[in-house]
């Protein structure tokens, strides 16, 4: 399969230093391979959507020379897509109508036990989850090798469509990989409990599973990781050459001094002809350069 990789940020805020990082990792793996990269806007949840969000995201990739191969794909555009394998998954009986509220589960420490899995109901307004019936007890990842994970979480029951009607990440992600024909998924390790989760979407859906690497996230010297919810500060364009090059460091691969201050699409013709994902640090977390 010819390589075919993405970056799919959520217009929740604005591009921080940890969502940089994924984004020149995917870049450069992609590129590396002679392969397409694309962008992908997660805008699945206007509630937490920032207006003007998206659009600042894209600006910022541009001001970093981080230009996408396709046209940017936008998953509010795209519910009919979730609706037909929905649909898929339900006419395989693999679906299940769930009633339980956040306030009800709230005493089973995060882990849902499957309460509603064989009640049979029929709701008018239900979350719709799947019936997750051979979870994977591990995956392989290009960096992080053999990962493994506690397989009373990986039993959970997860939701494909909430309560509220709006889709659910684990869905969305999913079709839109397969629809765009993903070969190679390059992204945060905080998302390795979701990657169990997918992994057991595409075999349901009798679709090949991508090649995974997870890099490391990026913390503070307090262990905080970098994230739009705890307020981490934007990348700014302006600095762009100065933020790619800590970037290209925090992933292993160190240009050489006289790039370290060069335009941008000069760091990442360098980047893409010498990278060398073995040199990616395994940690899960890695507090700031």
């Amino acid at each position: 399969m010819n390589y075919r990789g993405r970056f799919a940020p959520s217009p929740t805020g604005h591009l921080h230093f940890g969502s940089l990082v994924a984004a020149v990792a995917s870049y450069l793996d992609a590129h590396h391979h002679q392969g397409v990269w694309l962008v992908r806007i997660e805008d699945l949840d206007p509630p937490r959507e920032v207006p003007g969000a998206a659009d600042a995201i894209l600006r910022v990739l541009e001001s970093f020379a981080l230009h996408w191969d396709e046209s940017v794909c936008y998953q509010s555009q795209r519910h009919e897509q979730y609706h037909h394998y929905l649909d898929t998954l339900s006419a395989r009986n693999l679906t299940y109508h769930c009633q339980c509220t956040r306030k009800q589960l709230s005493q089973y420490q995060g882990h849902y036990p499957n309460l509603c899995r064989e009640r049979g109901l029929t709701l008018a307004h239900p979350a719709i989850r799947l019936k997750h019936l051979t979870p994977l007890a591990s995956f392989e990842d290009r960096v992080q090798g053999t990962v493994k994970h506690d397989f009373t979480a990986q039993a959970e029951d997860f939701v494909l469509r909430r309560r509220d009607g709006l889709f659910a990440y684990q869905l969305a992600v999913v079709v839109d990989d397969i629809e765009h024909n993903i070969s190679h998924i390059v992204r945060g390790a905080d998302l390795i409990d979701s990657t169990f989760k997918q992994a057991q979407l595409y075999q349901y859906l009798e679709q090949p599973c991508p090649a995974y690497l997870h890099i490391p996230l990026a913390v503070t010297a307090t262990g905080s990781k970098l994230s739009k919810q705890n307020y981490a500060p934007a990348v700014a364009a302006k600095e762009a050459p100065k933020a790619l090059s800590q970037a290209l460091r925090f992933l292993g691969q160190a240009l050489p001094e006289e790039l370290t201050n060069a335009p941008c699409p000069e760091q990442l013709a360098w980047a893409t002809q010498h990278w060398q994902p073995q040199q990616i640090p395994q940690q899960h977390e890695i507090i700031l350069p």
